[in-house]
Formats: C-alpha cells, structure tokens, sequence
C-alpha cells in the first residue's frame, strides 16, 4: 500500500511539473522574437541549442543559459525568450544532447527521467559543451562580444562552477544552485551574483562558507535572499498557481538580474 501511494504520488508530482510548462509553451508561442534551435559540435558531440534574438538595432551581448535538473524544458525556453526581451541573444544549450534514448535530448525522455539522467552527466563534459556554446556565442554576428552566464537549481551549480573554468565571463548569476568547492573559486575572474530562496534550507546552508570562502579569495559574491520563497522560485513564481512569496521573489530577482546586467 506504501508502495503504491508512492507511486501515486510521483506520478501527480510529474503530471503537475508537466502541467507547469504548459502556460510557459503557450507563452513562448506568443513571442514575435526570432527563436531557433542550431547544432554545436565539438570533440564529436553534438549539443542542441535554443538561440533567441532580442529585437534590437544593435549588436548587444549574450547570455549563456544552463537549465535546471529537469533538463530543457518549456520553462527554460520560455526564460530565454524573456532574456532576449530584456535586450539580450539568449543561447541555451540542452546538455543532455545525445544522451537520451536513440542519441535524443531532453525531450526524448520517458516522463520523469531527465533529472537521474542530469545528475549524472560527467562534469568534464558538461564544462566542454558549455564552453562551445559560449564560443558559439561570442562568434553570433549580431553579439558584441560580451559573454553573461546565468543557471537555475542544478543549473545554478553549473553556473558557479563555470566561472572557475572560464575566464572571459563578464558576471555569472547563480539562481538558488550550490557552490563549487573552496580550492576552484581561486580560479574565477567574474563577478558572481546569487539568488536564493529562504525557504530552501537544503542550498542556503551552504551559503554562509561560500561566502566567507569567496571573500577570502578576494573575489566578488553578491547574494540576496528572498525569504518566504521556495526553492525554483523563478519558475514556480510565474506558474499560474505561484504561491504569493514565490511571485514576489520572481518579481524582484527579475528586476536585479536586469539591473545588474547594465551594471
């Protein structure tokens, strides 16, 4: 009986996740801006990426987008076409390319196996596939050569430690993602700016020595914390269900990521 109530109740969690990106597929089907899914290869893989130009009469920089455990969802692309909103060429690679059933992606997926299958990918080839689809980035036409990254929950972690791997970053935005470990953040050059939910207590006990750590490295490590929040609240605060403090910290994170992007 245990067993089956169980079952139950991840098979509604999976249906109400599959529900949540939804109204975010509808949105992005709205949007006027050029989107467009391109191949990036490199060492023999190929990586399946979503591209989303702003509407702007000048060259403007990139954004490298690294997705959540649940891999390149709905959700995601729908966060990247409101990055080229904000005046951005938004280029986010789907890192289980090739990885899914028959060679597929995210997509290709049975319901409920993108995050075992993500949080296992190998750390060496997750650095390379983000490095060729930030050297992609840089080499888009229409980018002036400024490179922003910025990841959500597992993505967040990938995001920090991408900027122990790479040095031409102009600031890397961590949503609510853990730390990398104390001996790498020697190695970051870029600014690192977090968001963090005060109800996700499983990511903010780690914040405190990553912040002490950051600072004794000498680098810099601007967080915000937004109480009342849960963890994904960036998603789960646009859903039409968001709970209030979801839909506030969404709101206000928004707002200082725009920000900082002009800082």
């Amino acid at each position: 009986m245990k067993r089956l109530t169980l079952i139950s109740l991840l098979i509604l969690c999976a249906a109400q996740f599959a529900s949540a990106q939804d109204w975010a597929r509808a949105t992005l089907e709205k949007s006027s801006r050029h989107r467009e899914w391109v191949t990036i290869k490199h060492d023999g893989r190929s990586v399946e990426t979503f591209v989303v130009y702003p509407e702007s009469k000048g060259k403007t920089p990139a954004v490298l987008i690294i997705h959540e455990i649940f891999g390149m969802t709905d959700w995601v692309q729908d966060l990247a076409d409101q990055v080229a909103a904000a005046g951005y060429i938004a280029v986010a690679p789907d890192l289980l390319s090739g990885m899914g059933p028959n060679g597929g992606r995210s997509r290709d997926f049975a319901e409920g196996k993108t995050m075992e299958a993500v949080s296992h990918l190998n750390p060496d080839q997750v650095t390379a596939d983000l490095n060729a689809a930030a050297d992609y980035a840089l080499k888009i036409p229409a980018s002036n050569g400024k490179l922003f990254v910025g990841g959500f929950c597992w993505g967040g972690g990938q995001t920090f430690r991408f900027a122990t791997n790479r040095a031409d970053l102009a600031a890397a935005f961590v949503f609510y993602g853990p730390p990398p470990d104390k001996d790498a953040m020697a190695r970051i050059k870029a600014p690192v700016y977090g968001f963090y939910a005060g109800n996700d207590a499983r990511i903010g006990a780690m914040i405190p020595d990553a912040v002490a750590q950051m600072k004794a490295a000498g680098k810099t490590y601007d967080i915000v914390t937004y109480e009342g929040a849960g963890h994904g609240f960036m998603r789960s605060g646009e859903a039409p269900d968001a709970k209030d403090a979801d839909k506030k910290a969404r709101a206000e994170a928004w707002s200082r990521w725009k920000s900082l992007f002009n800082k």
